[in-house]
């Protein structure tokens, strides 16, 4: 066994061997060979190879046809298609070409350690050629006089090879020279040919696998020409409206071949060609009339010709020409109809006629005005009403009424058949039944079920719906029998309102009226919901309708969405007729998200969100409880002010006391010359019940001699403390009753300070001296508290001497301070006192002034004795105060005159009419 360093020297020798040059440039022997060559192979074949090696390489690399490798595009075949013939021949076997590819190699595996390379060969795969098939030539006229003649045939499968094609023809004493297509395969031209003489033409394939021929094509080339078009075609208008005339010129000659034509026309702007009868065309010609054509109407034309016999091919078609038909009078009338408006004057119409103008070919030419006549069937006896009108619409005002109104069209040639509509007074005949709608591609069909009469014609009226503005009104006129027909022109998505009217003979039918959509879609947008009023456990929504721009279609319904703000959604359905719903079973106090969508056959769209809060409390629950708590508050402010009336005085002396003003007090008028006067008869007593707190009353008897004894007096040092007591707490007389200040009373024991302190209020009392037990009195005195300093004229002082001037004069004040009835019971003291006096006003002495002095508290001196003024008033005391502090005063029996009496500032003595206290 070789070394390893051995087997690489043998492969070293086999590359030598395989590469190296000789001298003479080519390659030296190679270590082997393959056989076949670069094999053409037919697709689906079997196919063996042989590798030879030279016997050369095997007496130095020891190498076998057993170590032999057999590759395809290096992709080693497998051992089982291999096959040792013997020591230097390894063959391999394919039993189907269809996989093999190239190239094909032999190698070598050296002691199994190097693979080289001995020989390589490629290989091809392909397919022999099929017969062509379908051979077919065609002469086509160049020029006037040049033909060239082209032939086509099927080349039949792919070979996957290099196939060549050859066009062959001949004729039975020559042959002609093979024609090569270039650049196909599967047609030829050939530029030589001869008319009138038969050619045998046929086609042959070959490739490496083989030959095929196709069936030979027998023809004279004259019976396959295609010539060229009619050249020079012109279109002119003949006597007739419907008549045109063509003419044209052809480029080929009659001496060659004689020609037939094939015409066709259509108006133009249409795309359906109409063809004149081939037969009136079989002949050779150069121009032709075509009649029944539309008068007033352009027409295009086209010509086209072949061989007469039939023989050969159709030129191309001709350039087009157009003519235009001369005019001729309309051929029906214009289609009229009316609307109907409400007039200012109830027994008016406002009658709105209008009429579609007519289609070229009805028109046959240019309208040049429209003549409309109305007659009133209702009285015959009125004359006809001619308009002349160029436009396609007129107005009428017209009594109400049945009316026949006829429409004439006229051009330049003449007038158009009349269009008769009849309007009648009222539509009293029966509509049409079952009226629906279909769409239909791109149009929407529109039927309906006929009447049980006899319909002469239906008017199908249709406008788009908008919101914004006016219904623009279109209409079409069908026959009677026709109980359905197609709207063109309606735009998808939009809401169109289609109205039928059968037409009879004597009258008109109700229009039946139906809305459809072509297409629907979603609407554009969703309802605006809003609260129109929120309760406690209730929300009244309210929106509007969607404009019919916007919905799209027909809305189904509308959907209502609400939920809080953590809760589910809660889905109430509408109809769609509905602008306002009501949600109930709500919480209270609950903020609420609400949206509403709004639906169509097509789709839905939601609208935005809205929010709302529901109240705390229900309708009358606020009420319910402020109507109590008022009515409580009022009842107790009721009876809080009953009280109040009831306790007035109470309160009144607690919170607002009666505190006299001086400004006001009738002091500053006394006058003794005229005293103050008072009715003691009026209703109107001089002082109000209370005025008088702290009163003191002393009956003196004038005649008792006899000095009061302090045993008497007693009493009146007892009422001396009450007045001191009751002055803490009383303003005394003339002042509040109650939450006055408190202050001192000037007594005949205050200090001098007293006087400085006292309120100023203004304060007197009236001390009355009757006789004791019917004695004379002795004299009657005024006492003041106040501080108020009297006038000089009140500080003089008066004549206090006896006499009768001064006792009538006493005795007259007494009658104006006491003038009470006497039989009253309930007397005052004063005239109580009066009473008991039996002596004459002569004996009654006179009112001595008490003097109350700041600087002493001792009172004065009197000529009476003190026992007999406290008898006197302690019987005063008795008899006339009830619950009232009485102050004794001491009476002086004789009184001081004027000059020897000190000044004071009290009341002087009481004259005639007296001093009214104030």
């Amino acid at each position: 066994m070789f070394s390893r360093w051995n087997w690489v020297a043998c492969g070293f020798y086999l590359v030598l061997n395989i590469c190296s040059p000789d001298a003479s440039g080519g390659l030296v022997q190679s270590c082997g060979h393959i056989i076949p060559e670069s094999p053409v192979l037919a697709l689906g074949s079997n196919f063996t190879a042989l590798c030879i090696l030279n016997e050369s390489c095997l007496d130095f690399g020891n190498i076998y046809a057993s170590q032999i490798i057999w590759k395809i595009k290096n992709r080693v075949v497998p051992k089982e298609q291999y096959r040792e013939i013997n020591r230097t021949v390894s063959s391999v076997t394919f039993n189907d070409t269809s996989s093999l590819a190239t190239p094909l190699t032999c190698n070598i595996l050296a002691d199994g350690q190097i693979e080289q390379n001995i020989y390589g060969i490629t290989v091809t795969v392909g397919l022999a050629p099929e017969k062509p098939t379908n051979l077919s030539c065609i002469v086509h006229q160049i020029s006037k006089f040049t033909y060239v003649m082209t032939c086509t045939w099927n080349p039949g499968r792919h070979t996957f090879l290099d196939t060549e094609f050859r066009l062959r023809y001949s004729w039975p004493e020559e042959v002609f020279p093979d024609c090569i297509p270039k650049g196909v395969n599967n047609s030829c031209t050939v530029t030589d040919i001869q008319f009138f003489v038969n050619t045998e033409i046929w086609v042959e394939a070959a490739n490496a696998l083989g030959k095929a021929e196709s069936d030979p094509l027998v023809v004279d080339p004259i019976d396959i020409v295609k010539p060229l078009s009619p050249q020079n075609v012109s279109v002119s208008s003949g006597i007739l409206p419907t008549v045109l005339k063509l003419s044209w010129e052809n480029w080929i000659s009659d001496a060659v071949m004689t020609l037939k034509f094939n015409i066709r026309y259509r108006i133009t702007g249409d795309t359906n060609w109409m063809e004149v009868p081939p037969e009136d065309t079989a002949s050779p010609r150069t121009s032709f009339s075509v009649q029944e054509l539309r008068p007033y109407t352009e027409y295009a034309f086209s010509i086209r010709c072949m061989k007469e016999d039939g023989l050969g091919y159709w030129s191309d078609w001709s350039e087009e020409k157009t003519g235009i038909t001369t005019e001729d009078q309309p051929s029906k009338g214009p289609p009229i109809w009316r609307i109907i408006a409400a007039s200012q004057s109830p027994a008016s119409w406002t009658v709105h006629l209008m009429w579609k103008a007519l289609k070229p070919f009805e028109a046959n030419g240019v309208i040049l005005q429209y003549e409309v006549t109305v007659r009133d069937k209702s009285s015959p006896s009125c004359p006809l009403k001619k308009y002349n009108v160029t436009s396609t619409n007129h107005t009428l005002q017209l009594p109400k009424g049945t009316y026949e109104v006829t429409l004439i069209a006229r051009n330049s040639v003449g007038a158009s058949p009349p269009s008769v509509l009849l309007i009648p007074e009222s539509n009293s005949k029966a509509p049409v039944k079952n009226l629906r709608t279909l769409p239909k591609h791109d149009k929407l069909w529109v039927g309906w079920t006929a009447p049980n009469s006899y319909v002469l014609k239906y008017v199908v009226e249709w406008c788009l719906v908008s919101s914004s503005s006016d219904c623009v009104m279109e209409w079409q006129i069908t026959q009677g029998d026709v109980q359905g027909i197609d709207l063109k022109g309606i735009k998808p998505f939009k809401c169109y309102l289609i109205t039928v009217y059968p037409l009879y003979a004597d009258g008109q039918g109700s229009g039946e009226s139906v809305k459809a959509y072509l297409k629907q879609d979603r609407p554009s947008k969703g309802p605006t919901v809003q609260t129109k009023k929120v309760g406690k456990a209730e929300a009244v929504l309210t929106w509007n309708h969607l404009t019919v721009e916007e919905q799209n279609g027909f809305i189904r319904n509308y959907t209502i969405l609400y939920k809080t703000i953590d809760g589910n959604e809660t889905v109430v359905t509408v109809d769609p007729s509905k602008t306002e719903y009501t949600l109930s079973s709500l919480t209270s106090d609950t903020l609420y998200t609400v949206r509403m969508m709004a639906s169509t056959d097509n789709g839905s769209r939601t609208g935005p969100d809205f929010t709302f809060t529901t109240q705390k409390f229900g309708k009358g629950e606020i009420e319910a409880i402020v109507v109590p708590v008022c009515l409580a508050f009022l009842l107790i402010v009721l009876l809080g002010v009953l009280f109040c009336f009831n306790k007035r005085d109470l309160i009144k002396k607690h919170i607002w006391p009666i505190v006299p003003d001086p400004s006001k007090s009738n002091i500053a008028q006394w006058s003794p010359q005229a005293p103050a006067k008072h009715n003691f008869n009026s209703k109107n007593q001089m002082y109000p019940e209370g005025s008088f707190t702290d009163v003191s009353v002393v009956e003196i008897e004038a005649d008792d001699k006899k000095s009061f004894s302090e045993q008497d007096l007693k009493p009146f040092d007892l009422l001396k403390k009450e007045k001191s007591t009751s002055e803490g707490h009383s303003s005394g007389i003339g002042g509040s009753s109650c939450m006055s200040s408190p202050r001192q009373s000037v007594s005949d024991s205050d200090e001098g300070e007293t006087t400085q302190n006292t309120s100023s209020t203004v304060q007197y009392s009236t001390v009355v001296l009757n006789g004791y037990r019917d004695q004379t009195p002795v004299q009657v005195f005024s006492r003041s508290e106040s501080t108020q300093p009297l006038l000089d004229s009140e500080e003089r002082s008066e004549d206090h001497a006896g006499g009768a001037d001064s006792a009538a004069q006493r005795q007259q004040y007494f009658r104006q301070n006491g003038g009470q009835d006497e039989n009253n019971v309930d007397r005052p003291c004063f005239e109580r006192a009066k009473q008991i006096t039996h002596a004459n006003e002569g004996d009654l002495v006179g009112f001595a002034q008490l003097q109350v002095s700041g600087q002493s508290s001792q009172p004065l001196g009197l000529g009476m004795a003190k026992n007999t003024q406290e008898a006197a008033l302690s019987d005063i005391l008795q008899t006339c105060t009830e619950g009232q502090t009485v102050r004794p005063e001491t009476v002086e029996e004789n009184p001081l005159s004027a000059d020897d009496m000190p000044k004071s500032y009290l009341p002087q003595t009481v004259r005639q009419g007296g001093y009214m206290p104030q």
